[in-house]
């Protein structure tokens, strides 16, 4: 973040289809240090933390003009090999970008308190990139690519002090909850119908099939505290549980 007082802040939704299980972000049974949701499927997350302050999240690469593998491993193992380790966030980006082609595609972050690093097996790139202390945005193509919800979320996330964070979240999720359409002229061109680049253009999406069923925040005070809170959503983008974990880091 930006900011020195927040250290770290993440504010994200997850879009993906309704009938897919999932479970709420939450301590691990076998793991307890971590804090993630659980994709029933793969066995793997799309984002989640320890109480150390290790940090990964990983986004699909979206390109209907590319069929998917149907045998590749599952992307969300990436985010929980991650947090299951202690790999530096550099060394496990870049063993990570050497099998980087086994997977559909895919964006990934992973970080501790000491530096962030990005990779993906769409960006060109032979090595991960280490991130610069700022803000980024990250959709279904490369990081801070212009789409028209990342621009809308940039310019919310950007206008919301992070002082106020340790006042209320709710704020944060509101702005996640925007789910403005964006005009014909700005939509990318993804290989999908325009009805479904019309309706995946809104930073929170709404259908019955596929949509937005979770908005997480992470932030981390640099005093150590950290809030983790997760509000799901059903098929109709109206919130149907909230979860807290806020904790102190243990070091």
């Amino acid at each position: 973040a930006s900011d020195p007082n927040w250290p770290l802040f993440i504010a994200a939704n997850r879009d993906e289809f309704h009938h897919r299980p999932a479970l709420p972000a939450k301590p691990w049974p076998k793991n307890p240090n971590i804090i993630a949701g659980i994709d029933c499927l793969g066995h793997g997350s799309w984002l989640g933390m320890t109480r150390q302050g290790r940090f990964a999240l990983l986004t699909n690469y979206r390109d209907a003009s590319t069929a998917a593998n149907t045998n590749a491993p599952s992307r969300g193992e990436l985010v929980g090999q991650y947090l299951q380790n202690n790999v530096s966030p550099q060394d496990y980006s870049n063993a990570v970008q050497k099998v980087a082609q086994n997977y559909n595609g895919y964006n990934l972050i992973v970080g501790d308190l000491g530096s962030a690093w990005y990779s993906g097996n769409r960006t060109g790139a032979a090595s991960a990139t280490q991130l610069a202390p700022g803000r980024y945005v990250l959709t279904n193509h490369l990081l801070d690519t212009p789409w028209p919800k990342a621009q809308r979320l940039r310019n919310a996330l950007d206008a919301l002090p992070l002082s106020s964070l340790a006042v209320s979240l709710n704020p944060v999720f509101d702005s996640l909850k925007d789910d403005a359409v964006a005009d014909d002229h700005l939509l990318p061109q993804t290989g999908l119908s325009l009805d479904k680049e019309r309706l995946l253009s809104s930073p929170f999406i709404i259908s019955p099939d596929y949509g937005t069923r979770c908005s997480s925040v992470i932030a981390i005070h640099a005093s150590g505290q950290v809030f983790f809170s997760e509000v799901s959503y059903d098929p109709t983008g109206t919130a149907s549980q909230r979860h807290d974990w806020p904790f102190t880091l243990v070091k």
